[in-house]
């Protein structure tokens, strides 16, 4: 098994009930597995991040240990995953 950890910010930390938290998945897994076993039991996270096709919604930022990830990359034990809104100021 493999764990890593998503942080949410903003809106989607609320929506998520926290602002980070660990998830198990298989050796094998996908970023995209990593995000499905984070919205087993965070329904509202899911209608936030995910559209009705259940591809990320074009406003959030998906990132891998810092840099933008997608679905298909494998995670490995210990991976840091975080999801966010887009970010203004001036």
């Amino acid at each position: 098994m493999t764990t890593v950890r998503w942080k949410m910010f903003a809106d989607l930390a609320e929506a998520a009930g926290g602002r980070t938290t660990d998830v198990r998945v298989s050796s094998d897994a996908t970023v995209r597995d990593a995000l499905d076993a984070l919205l087993e039991d965070r329904e509202a996270l899911g209608d936030r991040v995910l559209d009705e096709d259940g591809d990320l919604k074009e406003h959030v930022n998906l990132l891998r240990n810092g840099s933008a990830a997608e679905f298909s990359e494998p995670v490995a034990d210990g991976d840091e995953l975080a999801l966010f809104p887009p970010v203004s100021g001036g």
